[in-house]
């Protein structure tokens, strides 16, 4: 830097950005601990046998839901989540604007980044990502198959199976 003040501001950026890896290695290692625990460990390592599935994405899910009995059908959860449409409606005319404002905001997030992954890697959502696409933007496909994921997730947690991926022939 050719001031002062320029080394003095980068070298405090530069000590704020070690302080912050600190502290998302400390809670990396305390998610990782609790996701071992005899309350977590079941349900993480069921969870992650779908794909894009991680320890932390598994974590997120069971401690946002907390439990699943108390969503009487994929629809309601869906709703909780913001994996539904939104609606305009007055009078008989109804509109739909895309997905819902209303939201459970990490959970639907990380959905939708794991549905990302989970189209790389399953026959079956490959499949059906791709028959989307061709009736509508890629951004709008990836949310039907976060929700495709979801109910995945649900079925593997209330029947405390692992995940099988489907096959395509």
């Amino acid at each position: 830097m050719e001031r002062a003040s320029g080394n003095f501001a980068l070298k405090a950026h530069l000590e704020d950005l070690n302080n912050m890896r600190k502290i998302i290695a400390d809670i990396t290692r305390s998610i990782r601990t609790l996701a071992n625990s005899d309350e977590y460990r079941q349900s993480v390592r069921l969870l992650k046998t779908v794909p894009g599935i991680s320890t932390l994405t598994a974590m997120i899910l069971l401690t946002e839901l907390y439990n699943l009995s108390r969503f009487r059908n994929l629809d309601k959860l869906c709703s909780y989540v913001g994996l539904i449409p939104d609606t305009n409606s007055s009078g008989e005319t109804e509109e739909k604007t895309g997905i819902t404002k209303r939201r459970n905001a990490q959970l639907r997030n990380i959905l939708i980044e794991s549905a990302w992954v989970a189209v790389r890697k399953d026959p079956a959502l490959i499949m059906t990502f791709n028959t989307l696409c061709k009736k509508m933007p890629k951004n709008n496909a990836i949310v039907r198959i976060a929700r495709k994921l979801l109910n995945r997730i649900r079925h593997v947690l209330k029947n405390q199976q692992e995940y099988v991926s489907a096959v395509v022939q």
